[in-house]
């Protein structure tokens, strides 16, 4: 960076915000100038997909419960503190974002206990999947798909067979996870193009500033020429006059007013000179004298 100047970063995805994770989003960059320690505010998008995980739990968590109706033997208790367990673990879904690793775990013995919680554990485990590293989710998914057969052998299916119940589960899982990479891969691939824009606007603001730079030191450079052609030819008028002091009035008056037209023009040449060099840095940094104009200002 040339400078002490900051250069201002590129908005991320400008006009799709609201179609964007707050994952993807900078909360440096929040309308509201949020700080970069804090959580990034969930956008609308963030809000339906909630929306739609808490509805999806509910609705599967709806069909299991038809499930625990039909199962012979089952204590009423025990359905009911099924039914309890399945409706905090919907509600606790809305809690993914801040704690997903901790909700994923806790809903592997709650999914062992209640059939109704089945909904919940999908989202949690596919929420870790999204926000945490594959070894987290290797570790709950291999509990849960272990735990399956446990549970369809204390708890069977009526509609359908064990194996087919233990084959359907692990396969659902399978599916759960690879979503959940996909959707990670996918968050991860717009990061990266969120992070080389910004690098290459940051580089074409550094060339920018480089080749401003450089054309006003070479046109300094060539008015330094002219200046220094200006002040020699001043100071062989003066030359002039030191060495023939008896000259004709008419000679002398005329070389004084070479010398003073040179001053002149040579004070006008390093006026420019000063005005080019400091051109950039202000409004008013390339004006050696202020004006009228910049009286408002001053004040």
């Amino acid at each position: 960076m040339s400078g002490d100047r900051p250069v201002p970063e590129p908005p991320a995805f400008p006009g799709r915000r609201w179609l964007l994770p707050s994952a993807v989003l900078d909360p440096a960059q929040e309308p509201g100038g949020g700080r970069p320690d804090r959580r990034p505010r969930r956008t609308a998008r963030d809000w339906v997909v909630d929306f739609t995980c808490f509805l999806l739990a509910v609705g599967i968590g709806l069909l299991a419960l038809d499930t625990v109706n039909k199962e012979v033997g089952l204590p009423d208790a025990y359905a009911t503190l099924d039914q309890v367990l399945g409706a905090l673990a919907c509600a606790a879904v809305w809690l993914r974002r801040r704690w997903p690793t901790g909700l994923a775990v806790a809903m592997v013995p709650v999914c062992f206990v209640s059939a109704t919680a089945g909904g919940a554990g999908l989202v949690a485990l596919f929420t870790l999947t999204v926000h945490r590293p594959f070894r987290y989710v290797a570790g709950v998914a291999g509990v849960s798909v272990l735990l399956n057969p446990v549970f369809y052998w204390l708890r069977p299916d009526p509609d359908v067979s064990y194996p087919w119940a233990v084959f359907l589960s692990a396969v659902l899982t399978g599916a759960i996870v690879g979503w959940g990479m996909f959707v990670r891969s996918k968050r991860q691939l717009m990061l990266s193009f969120r992070d080389r824009a910004r690098r290459a606007e940051t580089e074409a603001a550094l060339r920018a500033e480089k080749a401003q730079r450089l054309a006003r030191e070479a046109i300094a450079r060539e008015m330094h020429d002219v200046l220094a052609h200006r002040l020699t030819l001043l100071s062989v008028h003066a030359g002039a006059l030191e060495f023939r002091p008896d000259a004709p009035r008419a000679e002398i008056v005329r070389a004084a007013g070479v010398i003073r037209e040179s001053a002149h023009e040579a004070l006008q040449d390093l006026r420019e000179i000063i005005g080019v060099l400091r051109a950039g840095d202000s409004d008013d940094a390339g004006r050696p004298q202020p004006t009228f104009a910049a009286l408002d200002g001053l004040v």
